[in-house]
Parts: structure tokens; C-alpha cells; sequence
């Protein structure tokens, strides 16, 4: 990053100080990203999701729903059985009814105690925020994160709404001293980001137990991390790191969905954070927590071992066209950095001397939607939630491949679209158009 400025000492302090980015764009320290004129909010980022479900939408009326193949590394499956939805998703009498079921699969996913609790949230996002919320009891709270990671926006949401600063460090650094100096009541480790920078074992490990030493209360944010440490790194199951506490995704990382966030571990906790979420509107009502239970139960490490090989074999196809240093890889795909995008862009359009007309994420949003409305192919640049990680990352899901004609057809299509957006990468109205159909 360029040049680092002190924050103001009246915003809301994260103990992070702002950066910019390689354009010199001020950094959102909440997201993490540059905003522009075009994506200035969540607000923006609310409404460039919309514009992306009404595209898909016209495509799938167009052309069928095989047209799309979603890369976001959420497959979204919601499987439940005929005989659920008299049963299990009935609201009133339906969760009493899985209950127990729910929580053996689940602390059973987990590698949690045989008395830890079970929570189903409407999305991961929501059962980071509640946990937050419901345990720093007025203390800072320290993040920490794999090297060259940050934490999810949740957390920083999380600490937001608790009235706490957040501390984050990173694994590689002096967590130690951070943890003492703060004396925090939780700290949550983020084992995987999102961008799938990975902390090793260890670390975790030491970690949560210096933590405990000093009376805090461990959270794991394993959104990814439950199935992509165990499954292609060998690592611990989530609760036998020394956490008190854990989530993951249901939709990520081969877990088919629905999008729900599964919280474990100990009863009180789980439970503390359980009425919290409730108190937000956040707790998953009862036709979610039976495809949870559902999703759980036919989980196969293989899709995920499948999905991982099939995201390297396009990182190979992409590098080998873009260069293999643009493309850098991750466990599940290729990923090229916005700044990196942006900077692709403008020399294609011969503009590299010229001020962009847009920010990183502006041009990663518009690479986006041409991807999606010309090719069918689904990214977080369109369908991300606000706070979504804004670089071009391509994580095929199980039959998105075939759906969109397999990797040359992926790389070549990526390629077409950065040419197209090029064309009007100077054209703030244009790149507007394209991002928020307007």
C-alpha cells in the first residue's frame, strides 16, 4: 500500500490505520477496499447486487438456468426432502423436532465436546455479529488473522455494534503482545479469510490457548476454514483447537447450502449468542435449519477435494493466458487483485498515463457484470453482499464448468471481458451503466 495516514481520533477506531491503495484511493477500513463514485456504500453495493440478480434473472428467462455456472465457491443448494416441509419446516413444532438430530451432526462437523450447543443463523455474517455482540462485554475485542489477511467486515460490524474497538493483528506478527496489552473478554480467530489466506494449525492453536490463559473467550471464524484446513491440509476438526466457540458457512467450501451460518460450542456461549442474533432477527427460521440438518448429514469431503482440483486447473488456464504474475492462486481458483484489474484495464485501453475515471472495485464490479450477462459466469463482483472482498476470484462450484464450457471457455470469456469493459473504462457513466443499470 502507499501512503499510510493516521485516523482521526472522532471515527470509529478500529486501531487500524487508513491506507490507500495502489492508486492512492483512501482504503474503507471497514471493507477493506476503495470506494468511488460509483460504489460509494453499502448502499451502492446493495444496489449492484440487485442490478446483478435482475441480469441473471434475464439471462436464466433467455436461456435456462444451465446458462449460468456460479464461480462464487457457494454452491446455495437447499436440500431438503418431500417429507420435510410438513415436518421439520414447520415453524411452530418443526425445530424441537431436529433439534437434537441438528446438534449431533453438527458438533459432529465441528470435532466439538458431546454437551456443546448447535445455533443456525441466517448467514455466517449474522452469527459472527451476534457472537460479538453478546460476548465483549464492553472490551475491546482482538482479531487475529492469517498473514496477509484481514478480518471478515462482520467483525469490525460486530465490534461496531458492541461499542468496542477491534484489534487486529496478524498470525505471523506479535499477536502476544497485542492479546496482553488489550486484555480482551474475546478474541476471534479467523483461521481462513475469505480471499483463503490460511493460518497454520499451530497458530491457531497457541493462539487460543495463550487466550484462555488470560481468561478471554476464543471464536473462531471458520466460514471456510471447518472443511478447507481439515480436508486439503490435514488440519484439526474446528473445536479441537482450543476455541470455546466456532461457525462456519453451510454454502461454502463442499458444504451444498442452504446460505446459513452454523455456530458451536459451548452451551452458555452458543446460547448467549443465540438470543442476541434473535434480538437483531438474525436466527434461521425453521425450513433453513432443516436443510442445514439436510446439508450436514450428505456432506462428502470428495466435492470438496473436486471443486479444489477443478479451481487449480483454471488457475493454470487463466495464468498461462493473463501471467502467472497477475493470477495468484488459492486453494479453490484463481484470483487477480482489483488493483491489478484496474491496471490491466487501462493498458488495454492505452490510458495507463491517465487518472482512472473509477476506483478498483468499480472496474472489478463492471468486469463482473459482462462476465455474467455474456458468459453466464456468476462472481462475487456481482452477487457479493456489501463488504464482499472486491478482487476478481473465479471458485467454480461443482457443474459450473460444464455449464459454461469448461476452461478455455472460462479463461477466453474472461479475456473478452476485459477488452469489453476497457472500451469504457474511462466512461464513468459508462462503467455506472454496466454496474448499476443506470
Amino acid at each position: 500500500m502507499s501512503d499510510v495516514k493516521e485516523k482521526k481520533a472522532n471515527e470509529p477506531s478500529t486501531n487500524v490505520p487508513v491506507k490507500t491503495d495502489s492508486f492512492g484511493n483512501p482504503i474503507d477500513p471497514t471493507v477493506g477496499f476503495a470506494r468511488g463514485t460509483i460504489i460509494r456504500s453499502s448502499i451502492d453495493e446493495a444496489l449492484r447486487l440487485r442490478h446483478g440478480q435482475a441480469v441473471a434473472a434475464r439471462r436464466v428467462k433467455m436461456l435456462g438456468a444451465e446458462s449460468i455456472g456460479v464461480f462464487t465457491g457457494n454452491q446455495r443448494d437447499f436440500p431438503i426432502r418431500a417429507e420435510d416441509i410438513a415436518t421439520l419446516c414447520e415453524e411452530w413444532v418443526g425445530p424441537g423436532l431436529e433439534a437434537e438430530e441438528l446438534r449431533q451432526v453438527a458438533i459432529g462437523h465441528m470435532g466439538a465436546r458431546g454437551d456443546d450447543a448447535v445455533a443456525i443463523f441466517n448467514r455466517t455474517s449474522a452469527g459472527i455479529i451476534a457472537t460479538i455482540a453478546a460476548l465483549a462485554d464492553g472490551r475491546p475485542v482482538v482479531s487475529v488473522v492469517p498473514p496477509k489477511g484481514r478480518s471478515h467486515a462482520s467483525v469490525v460490524r460486530g465490534a461496531k455494534i458492541a461499542g468496542v474497538p477491534v484489534h487486529e493483528v496478524q498470525g505471523d506478527n506479535e499477536w502476544l503482545k497485542v492479546i496482553e496489552a488489550q486484555r480482551p473478554v474475546l478474541v476471534v480467530i479467523t483461521t481462513v479469510t475469505s480471499s483463503l489466506e490460511r493460518l497454520e494449525d499451530h497458530v491457531t492453536l497457541e493462539v487460543a490457548q495463550y487466550a484462555r490463559a488470560l481468561g478471554a473467550k476464543v471464536f473462531l471464524d471458520e466460514a471456510y476454514g471447518a472443511r478447507l484446513r481439515t480436508v486439503l491440509h490435514g488440519g484439526r476438526l474446528s473445536l479441537q483447537l482450543g476455541a470455546d466457540i466456532a461457525v462456519t458457512n453451510c454454502d461454502k467450501a463442499g458444504l451444498s447450502g442452504p446460505r446459513a451460518g452454523v455456530l458451536v460450542g459451548r452451551a452458555e456461549l452458543v446460547t448467549a449468542a443465540a438470543a442476541k442474533g434473535a434480538e437483531f432477527g438474525m436466527e434461521a427460521r425453521a425450513p433453513i435449519a432443516a436443510a442445514v440438518l439436510r446439508s450436514l448429514q450428505k456432506y462428502q469431503p470428495e466435492d470438496l477435494r473436486q471443486e479444489s482440483v477443478a479451481g487449480q486447473k483454471l488457475a493454470d488456464a487463466l495464468a498461462q493466458k493473463m501471467g502467472a504474475d497477475l493470477v495468484q492462486r488459492s486453494d479453490l481458483g484463481p484470483m487477480v487483485e482489483e488493483d491489478a484489474v484496474l491496471r490491466v484495464l487501462l493498458r488495454i485501453a492505452g490510458r495507463e498515463s491517465e487518472k482512472p475515471a473509477v476506483v478498483p472495485c468499480e472496474a472489478t464490479s463492471a468486469l463482473g457484470m459482462v462476465l455474467l450477462e455474456d458468459h453466464g459466469i456468476l462472481t462475487v463482483n456481482t452477487h457479493g453482499q456489501p463488504g464482499a472482498r472486491v478482487s476478481l476470484r473465479l471458485k467454480p462450484t461443482l457443474d459450473a464448468l460444464g455449464r459454461t464450457g469448461g476452461f478455455d471457455a472460462v479463461v477466453s470469456a474472461v479475456m473478452q471481458a476485459l477488452d469489453k469493459v476497457a472500451a469504457v473504462v474511462h466512461d464513468r457513466d459508462a462503467i455506472a451503466q454496466l454496474i448499476l443499470g443506470k
